[in-house]
């Protein structure tokens, strides 16, 4: 029968079982999983953990793909506090009760930034998720969307992440980075009590030579070293016609071995499988090649994160951060995730009002008042609009 059902068809029917025999081989105890296919697997730096290149990036509530995911051999799956109001953690949380807990790897993050008494309140978040993952701790814990060398150095939250550690409730800790990735790196492995950097990584970005070196670093410090956002958006424009190669995208970052798993937030059978594809074959053809080299002539929704926008600006806006809703939403066609990211900042209705024109000359070529005044309008669409 496996034979006779191409990749597509063993996602979909993969997706489907709820027992564990569509293609009459059940793998892992209680996992109710197919027959998984044998991923390339690299070691996730001193934790030790052995992980195939492809993971999962989860922050909308697309059970089936993430059931194929996992039928297909997938064994990472990330998500965070935030993501949907904690349904998505609920999601995971339900499919993966009643399986082998050593079959699978949850990793979670967890976005405070409210001044005050943040130990509390991370401490108050992570019950939270895992309440909802219904598990008894979590493989990788992360402080969320770091910046800043203060924020790696944030000692409220790491006493918070190095005890649930020391209590076996947290098994590694680390930090998730969207922007001013090496300065964040560097200041991890100085810091020494990191075991898992989550990093924005693709062939778009243009500052390779600091990332590279710091990614580097952190490796020879033991560090594991994950991968996000080498899709960019999934398309290169707003009106979504011009679509990203995702074999090459997720290939790029794969010729680094220093970047031991990628996140894909694959929402369709047929995205995976061409994640799944991707990482059958490293090796980039003639004609991936020649999309890497072409597209760097584009101007595409992905923000570099540089961070030289917000002394720019004289409102003080959090920029790059609108700037990767502005992603989400009409590259990765995500509204729940754009709510989620321009949700956790005390904004006016319209926060360029004041502003005549826009001051900020962005490195990326991006129209900044523009795509601010999108978001904005996204975010005053009622929640029911939203789904």
């Amino acid at each position: 029968m496996e034979n006779q059902v191409n990749r597509r068809d063993f996602l979909k029917l993969s997706a489907a079982a709820g027992v564990g025999f569509v293609l009459g081989e059940q793998t892992t105890k209680g996992s109710n999983s197919c027959k998984k296919e044998t991923l390339p697997r690299r070691t996730l730096g001193k934790t030790g953990i052995q992980l195939p290149v492809l993971s999962m990036g989860v922050s909308s509530n697309h059970l089936p793909v993430v059931r194929a995911a996992y039928n297909s051999g997938v064994i990472h799956f990330d998500t965070a506090n935030g993501y949907q109001n904690g349904k998505t953690e609920e999601m995971l949380g339900d499919f993966f009760a009643g399986k082998d807990r050593d079959s699978f790897v949850l990793a979670t993050k967890i976005y405070e930034k409210t001044p005050g008494d943040l130990s509390q309140r991370f401490a108050e978040k992570f019950e939270t998720s895992l309440k909802r993952l219904r598990t008894d701790y979590i493989d990788i814990l992360y402080y969320h969307d770091v910046s800043t060398t203060d924020e790696v150095n944030c000692q409220p939250v790491l006493d918070v992440m190095l005890k649930l550690k020391k209590e076996g409730r947290v098994k590694h800790i680390g930090i998730s980075t969207h922007s001013n990735e090496p300065e964040v790196i560097h200041t991890m492995v100085d810091n020494g009590n990191y075991d898992v950097v989550l990093t924005a990584y693709n062939f778009n970005q243009q500052h390779h030579d600091p990332l590279n070196a710091a990614i580097k670093r952190a490796v020879e410090s033991g560090m594991g070293v994950i991968g996000m956002k080498a899709m960019m958006g999934g398309y290169m424009d707003k009106e979504r016609t011009q679509k990203v190669n995702a074999k090459a995208a997720l290939k790029w970052v794969l010729q680094n071995p220093g970047i031991h798993t990628v996140l894909a937030g694959y929402t369709s059978f047929e995205e995976l499988e061409e994640c799944l594809e991707a990482v059958s074959d490293l090796k980039l053809t003639e004609k991936e090649s020649e999309f890497l080299t072409s597209v760097n002539k584009h101007t595409l929704l992905y923000c570099q994160g540089c961070r030289k926008c917000v002394p720019q600006c004289p409102q003080k806006l959090p920029v790059p951060d609108m700037m990767r809703a502005y992603m989400y939403y009409y590259g990765y066609n995500d509204p729940a995730m754009t709510r989620d990211i321009i949700s956790a900042f005390p904004l006016s209705q319209n926060p360029c009002s004041s502003c005549v024109q826009c001051n900020i000359r962005c490195s990326a070529g991006f129209f900044v008042k523009e795509k601010i005044n999108d978001m904005m309008r996204i975010r005053k669409t009622p929640d029911k609009f939203m789904i």
